[in-house]
C-alpha cells in the first residue's frame, strides 16, 4: 500500500509540473497535491508546518498566475481598459477551444482593451505585449515551484526509503 501512496504522490508532482504549462492544471496546488499524498504513508512524516508554508507557497503562486498579465499591461503603459481587457481575454483564452488561447487571450484582450480606450496601436501594442510577458513570468514561476516541490518529493522519499521498502 505504501507504495501505490508514494506512486500516486509522483503522479501527482509530474502533474503539477506538467500544470505549469497547461492552463486547466493549477501547478503548485497540483505538486502540493503529491507531497500531500505521500504524508500519508506510514514510512514518510512530514511536518504540519512544513504542508502549510509549501501550501501557503503553492496559494500564493496560484493566485499571482491570474495577476501578473494585468500588473505587465499595467507596467508596459496600459491603461485601465487594457487591464479589463487582459482579464476578459485571460478568461476567454482558458476556457477556448483553440490551442495557446491561454498565450494569445491576454495578449488580444489588452489590444482590444487598449485600442477601445485609445486607438494608439503602438501603445496597444505595447500594453499587450506587457500582458504577455506577464503571462510568460507567471508561467515560469509556476514550473520554478512545481519542480522544487518535485525536489522536495523526492528528498522526502528517499529519506525514509528503508522504512517502506
Amino acid at each position: 500500500m505504501e507504495l501505490v501512496i508514494i506512486l500516486i504522490g509522483f503522479l501527482l508532482v509530474l502533474l503539477g509540473i506538467a500544470g505549469s504549462f497547461l492552463p486547466i492544471i493549477p501547478g503548485p496546488l497540483t505538486s502540493w497535491l503529491g507531497l500531500f499524498v505521500i504524508n500519508y504513508s506510514t514510512g514518510i512524516t512530514i511536518s504540519n508546518s512544513f504542508l502549510t508554508v509549501t501550501f501557503i507557497i503553492a496559494l500564493l503562486i496560484f493566485v499571482l498566475d491570474y495577476i501578473i498579465p494585468v500588473v505587465g499591461t499595467k507596467r508596459f503603459g496600459g491603461s485601465k481598459s487594457g487591464m479589463i481587457g487582459t482579464t476578459i481575454g485571460l478568461i476567454v483564452g482558458l476556457l477556448s477551444p483553440i490551442p495557446f488561447g491561454i498565450i494569445i487571450g491576454p495578449f488580444a484582450g489588452a489590444l482590444i482593451g487598449e485600442l477601445m480606450h485609445n486607438n494608439d496601436m503602438n501603445r496597444a501594442t505595447k500594453a499587450a505585449f506587457g500582458s504577455f510577458l506577464g503571462f510568460i513570468t507567471s508561467t515560469f514561476l509556476k514550473f520554478i515551484i512545481a519542480v522544487i516541490y518535485f525536489g522536495l518529493f523526492i528528498v522526502k522519499v528517499t529519506e525514509h526509503t528503508g522504512s517502506w521498502m
